[in-house]
């Protein structure tokens, strides 16, 4: 059995699916880009504040689930430069935990939804 999570505070699904399914107790978060829910327009121009808004829009999936970055055990960055990774990990490490940290890999790809520069998954388990 599944439960389909979708939450006004991110998002709206640009395609044939759903923000994150809940399955038992693990709960998967399809990838978020950094588009503001409240204005539908994409954050541009600086990938902090890109990142910031990727994190942010699985924060509001995670608390319309139950659940908080604690409950985070795997994450998939895309990143369209690679050079660009030190900047999206300083972001990206300030929502976590050092020591309680998900698993993760960071990929860099040609293109991404709406030729962003940035997309987050998440896969967390209560």
């Amino acid at each position: 059995m599944k439960t389909i999570i979708n939450t006004e505070n991110a998002p709206a699904p640009i395609g044939p699916y759903n923000q994150a399914i809940l399955t038992g107790n693990t709960l998967y978060i399809s990838g978020q880009i950094p588009l503001d829910p409240v204005t539908g327009q994409l954050v541009e121009g600086d990938i902090a504040k890109e990142t910031k808004q990727c994190m942010e829009n699985l924060s509001a999936i995670l608390i319309a689930a139950g659940m908080t970055f604690e409950n985070v055990v795997k994450s998939s960055i895309f990143i369209s430069d690679m050079n660009q990774f030190s900047a999206i990990n300083t972001v990206y490490g300030g929502y976590f935990d050092p020591a309680n940290a998900p698993a993760r890999e960071t990929v860099e790809v040609a293109n991404l939804p709406k030729f962003v520069n940035v997309e987050i998954s998440m896969i967390a388990v209560l």
